[in-house]
C-alpha cells in the first residue's frame, strides 16, 4: 500500500490536490479486500497514473481534470475484464511472437538511449562497453549481467576520464 499510495499522494499534491490519508487509505484497503479473493492486485493511488489524469496535459483548467481520472479508471476496468482473453490470445500466439513485437516496440527508445549515451565523445566508449557487458548475459558468483556491466562501466569510464585528462608529453 506505501509503495503507490505515497507517491501517488505527494504527485498529487505536487499539482496541488489535498489528499485525505485516511479516507483514501481506507477506500482503497477495503477495495483490495473486495478485489483479492477475484485474483485483483491492491488498489492504491498509482502515481503514474495519478500524474497522467492530474497534470496540466490532461486539461489546463484544473476543475475539469476529473475527465482524465475517470477515463483512466474505465479504461483499466475494460482493460482488467479483458485480460483473460488477451492472456488466451498472447498464450496462443506462436513462440517468439510476443517477444518479436516487444522487441519491436522498443526499438525507438533503445535507439534513443544509444544516441543519448554515444553523444558524449568521452562517455561513448564506457557506454559501448557497458552495453557488451549488460548485453551478455554474464553471471560471475551468482550476480547477474546488469551489475557487471555497471561496475565495468563505472570502471572504464573512470580509466578513459583518467586516460584523456593526462596531460600528453
Amino acid at each position: 500500500m506505501a509503495a503507490q499510495n505515497i507517491p501517488g499522494v505527494a504527485v498529487m499534491n505536487g499539482f496541488g490536490y489535498q489528499i485525505r490519508w485516511r479516507p483514501a487509505l481506507t477506500v482503497t484497503g477495503v477495495a483490495s479486500l473486495v478485489a483479492a479473493p477475484f485474483g485483483g492486485h491492491a488498489v492504491n493511488l498509482a502515481a503514474i497514473s495519478a500524474a497522467l489524469a492530474a497534470g496540466p496535459d490532461a486539461d489546463p483548467n484544473p476543475r475539469r481534470r476529473w475527465i482524465a481520472a475517470f477515463t483512466t479508471g474505465t479504461v483499466y476496468c475494460v482493460l482488467g475484464l479483458a485480460s483473460t482473453g488477451l492472456t488466451w490470445a498472447v498464450l496462443a500466439a506462436p513462440a517468439g511472437l510476443v517477444q518479436a513485437v516487444a522487441g519491436v516496440a522498443l526499438l525507438g527508445a533503445f535507439a534513443g538511449a544509444c544516441a543519448g549515451a554515444m553523444t558524449d565523445e568521452s562517455a561513448r566508449l564506457p557506454a559501448a562497453v557497458t552495453l557488451v557487458v549488460a548485453a551478455s548475459g554474464t553471471t560471475v558468483a551468482g550476480v547477474g549481467s546488469a551489475f557487471w556491466a555497471l561496475v565495468v562501466g563505472v570502471i572504464a569510464h573512470r580509466l578513459f576520464r583518467t586516460a584523456s585528462t593526462t596531460p600528453r608529453t
